[in-house]
């Protein structure tokens, strides 16, 4: 059984940087994705950052160039480090894994959140103006 419990989330002016950790146990497929999602009120759940088991990431359009999302194999902890965070960030995050779907020729990690099974229970991030 796969467990996924976050931290570091906070409240930040914009502008500002927070680093989220998502400390995984449990897991042990060769091919895997991991992800960071995030939902704001009233809004759907969105992925924001996934990279998988080949270490190749993806980001939303809205976070290229300011978050960056990373695995620590020895910790089996998987970061995101957030830069020039903006009010439109405000949401809760959290940390989900999943298996990659494999389309000809090349696997690759789904980006809705039906296809991750399993999550943590989410950390608040507050960007204020």
């Amino acid at each position: 059984q796969v467990q996924l419990v976050e931290s570091g989330g906070g409240s930040v002016q914009a502008g500002g940087s927070l680093r989220l950790s998502c400390a995984a146990s449990g897991h042990s497929n060769s091919r895997f994705c991991l992800g960071w999602f995030r939902q704001a009120p009233g809004k759907e759940r969105e992925a924001v950052a996934l990279i998988d088991n080949w270490r190749r990431t993806t980001y939303a359009d809205s976070v290229k160039g300011r978050f960056t999302i990373s695995q620590d194999n020895a910790k089996n902890t998987l970061n995101l480090q957030m830069n020039s965070l903006e009010p439109e960030d405000t949401a809760m995050y959290y940390c989900a894994a999943g298996t990659p779907f494999f389309t000809w020729p090349d696997y690759y990690c789904p980006t809705r959140e039906s296809d991750y099974n399993y999550w943590g229970q989410g950390t608040q991030v507050t960007v204020s103006s």
